[in-house]
């Protein structure tokens, strides 16, 4: 970025002129520091956001390390930048569940994985957020999930009560008859260990679904 004049080099905008005047590709530049020879920060950053912000939160810590300009410096960075937003957005929204649109903060990047996963909110007795964990990965179209896993880790959390999540990549979040019988199971199990399922959260592409009430919220 030697090459640009010095006024227009982002890292002296945004501390000229705060940084709500930069674009998207100038914030990343600032976050990347540095480019490689014969490419700039801004031209890497432009290059990573080429599809949007939504294609680069799908792309997984292997990915990135295979893009030129990108060593395991920038993409720590990077990656840890992404996840202080979606940290940032989860306090904003509050941290209690209340409902099923309570749950959207935490699931709705679930919506560009490109694989199944199941995540689970760890909930004390006031419905507060304990924590989140991606306690199983699969394939395109399914994931295999394990109730004493889930339940053995709420168990370990202290958590009295548990809403469980997963994606389905095809982008379309309705139920299927597995879907169902899965949701019993982990209510089952929830029932005589006195950790109860409040909630199973299908996300899909625009939108999730609510198996408890059936409610379909949009996603941002």
């Amino acid at each position: 970025m030697k090459a640009l004049p010095p006024d227009e080099r982002p890292r002296e905008r945004l501390l000229r002129h705060g940084p709500a005047v930069l674009g998207d590709a100038e914030l990343l530049a600032v976050l990347l520091g540095q480019g490689t020879f014969g490419q700039s920060a801004l031209d890497l950053a432009r290059t990573l956001l080429q599809d949007g912000w939504a294609a680069l939160l799908q792309r997984s810590r292997t990915e990135l390390m295979k893009v030129r300009g990108l060593g395991p410096a920038k993409v720590a960075v990077l990656l840890a930048a992404l996840e202080i937003g979606r940290r940032l957005r989860v306090d904003s929204h509050g941290r209690t569940i209340g409902g099923p649109h309570d749950v959207l903060p935490w699931v709705e990047d679930m919506q560009w994985l490109s694989q199944e996963e199941f995540r689970v909110l760890y909930l004390n007795t006031k419905h507060r957020v304990l924590t989140v964990e991606t306690v199983f990965r699969g394939g395109l179209d399914s994931v295999e999930v394990f109730p004493r896993e889930v339940f053995r880790r709420a168990v370990a959390h202290s958590a009295a009560a548990v809403i469980v999540a997963h994606n389905h990549p095809s982008g379309d979040p309705k139920p299927s008859p597995q879907d169902r019988a899965l949701t019993d199971r982990l209510e089952q199990a929830g029932t005589i260990l006195g950790i109860p399922v409040l909630d199973h959260i299908i996300v899909g592409h625009g939108r999730h679904i609510s198996l408890r009430n059936h409610q379909v919220t949009e996603l941002r």
